[in-house]
């Protein structure tokens, strides 16, 4: 029914960057708040970034702050996360996940989660 799929991750150096990809072949994502998240080994899942339409739900995390960005191809019925200046710290599995268009994006509360894609930062 409802999916996303997640593409993008893989191996990089300090320093690199990679764009992450988020599809959704069960619905529009136009019609739902969209938001990244990540897990890192041995931490929780901490959320990255969240957008409804054009509106900022939130902002960007500060450990990413200047270095991500979130956007949107509604043509393609995707979203895209770019990583910039990645560090070591940055490895973690990524996740995209939607909610209702008015949800706050709480991590504990979005409605549909991709099963994430690794990226993997080499120190």
């Amino acid at each position: 029914q409802v999916q996303l799929v997640e593409s993008g991750g893989g191996l990089v150096q300090p320093g690199g960057s990679l764009r992450l990809s988020c599809s959704a072949p069960g619905f529009t994502l136009d019609y739902y708040a969209i938001g990244w998240f990540r897990q890192a080994p041995g931490k929780g899942r901490e959320r990255l970034s969240c957008r409804s339409g054009s509106v900022d739900i939130t902002d960007y995390a500060d450990s990413v702050k200047g270095r991500f960005t979130f956007s949107r191809d509604s043509a393609k019925n995707t979203v895209y996360l770019h990583l910039n200046s990645l560090k070591p710290e940055d490895t973690a599995v990524y996740y995209c996940a939607a909610d209702r268009i008015g949800s706050n994006c709480a991590t504990e509360t979005m409605d549909y989660w991709g099963k994430g894609t690794l990226v993997t930062v080499s120190s």
